[in-house]
């Protein structure tokens, strides 16, 4: 089976250690424009960027590296109640348009409650979800070149339509992720992928079953992704040091903080990552070299791959085995690990993409003794 592996742009910053100013490194568009092309050169098929208060806009970061990549895909957020539907498809149609086809759409609908007030969105999460699937409806029927009239509970709008379509058809594919019974109701009726959170396989394979049979009753189906973070090294020994490296200089005030915060939201999906480590440090290997030491402090994908490449490789084919079709990795930092994960990883998987092959790859040249090692190795 033939995966799509995603990286990810870190917006919102990065560096060597988590919880530390220790080993930061400025995010600026140099630095992500290194790793987008980077991602690309390697192989990876596209880039999620990140969204919130806490990162740089995800629109103005995709568009700002058209010109400087050639066919990674970048995914991005639909931010529902804070921008309108029609806004938001002549957006989406344009950033396609401008970038040959290579834009895809992230649908966001939670948060933290403080960090959507701020945005100016006060609805509780069943209301969120309403007004999300309102939205949805209408941004895809005018990405698909339809007329729209809607007079809805949260949204109206008269005679919306697009004058100038996106280069995907019938429209750009569109992501989302989310736990609750409302998400999941969003996910089977409206959208072409739904993404879960690197939780355990039972718990992922009881979330895929659970989209699946949803999605049959409207007679769609969904494809299935799963965001994660990894630490791949040449033997599983250096991975779990890796590991514990990441949290060196995490300490437990900053724990407590971070969770605290996370507690305040309202997403599912986000109470059953901090369930899986409880904010201790003594139980983050939830599953066979799944960890979830990244999420102690960090929101969102909170667990990581570890292990040498042909052990992540295996993982990940169980996730594959449920379904999972596309992977969105990330690593710390992101530019050295993305060069790890395709050195140390892609050679065991099959990739939907292929870094362009120009020139042979050899190590450096010992004494100007080129042409005795050619010889010699053949």
């Amino acid at each position: 089976m033939s995966l799509n592996v995603f990286w990810f742009l870190p917006t919102h910053g990065d560096g060597r250690y988590l919880g530390s100013t220790q080993g930061a490194r400025a995010v600026d568009h140099g630095y992500l424009q290194q790793i987008a092309q980077a991602a690309e050169r390697l192989g990876f098929g596209g880039v999620l960027i990140p969204t919130g208060r806490s990162c740089e806009d995800s629109w103005l970061v995709a568009a700002s590296l058209i010109p400087v990549t050639r066919s990674l895909k970048f995914l991005v957020a639909l931010r529902p109640g804070i921008i309108s539907p029609t806004l938001a498809a002549r957006q989406a149609a344009t950033l396609d348009r401008l970038s040959g086809g290579r834009a895809l759409f992230n649908l966001v609908t939670g948060g933290n409650p403080e960090e959507l007030a701020a945005e100016g969105l006060f609805l509780d999460h069943d209301e969120r979800y309403e007004a999300s699937a309102e939205f949805t409806r209408i941004w895809r029927s005018l990405l698909e070149g339809e007329t729209v009239n809607v007079k809805g509970k949260h949204i109206r709008v008269d005679d919306a339509r697009l004058l100038y379509p996106p280069v995907q058809q019938p429209r750009p594919p569109l992501y989302f992720g989310g736990s609750s019974d409302a998400a999941i109701d969003l996910a089977a009726e409206q959208v072409d992928m739904y993404l879960t959170w690197g939780e355990p396989p039972q718990q992922v394979k009881e979330k895929i079953a659970q989209v699946r049979e949803k999605a049959a009753r409207f007679g769609r189906r969904v494809r299935f992704g799963i965001r994660l973070h990894v630490i791949v090294r040449e033997t599983t020994e250096q991975a779990w040091l890796a590991a514990d490296d990441l949290i060196a200089h995490l300490d437990d005030a900053t724990i407590a903080k971070a969770q605290e915060a996370f507690s305040k939201t309202d997403s599912v999906g986000q109470q059953r990552m901090a369930a899986l480590h409880g904010g201790r440090r003594d139980r983050l290997e939830i599953s066979p070299n799944l960890w979830a030491g990244v999420g102690l402090v960090r929101g969102g994908a909170g667990t990581a791959l570890v292990g040498d490449g042909p052990t992540v490789a295996e993982r990940m084919h169980e996730y594959a085995d449920l379904g999972i079709d596309t992977f969105i990795l990330s690593g710390y930092p992101h530019l050295e690990e993305a060069y790890r994960v395709s050195e140390l990883l892609f050679p065991h998987l099959s990739l939907a993409t292929s870094p362009p092959v120009t020139l042979e790859p050899q190590g450096e040249i010992v004494a100007n003794d080129f042409i005795l090692r050619k010889a010699a190795q053949s």
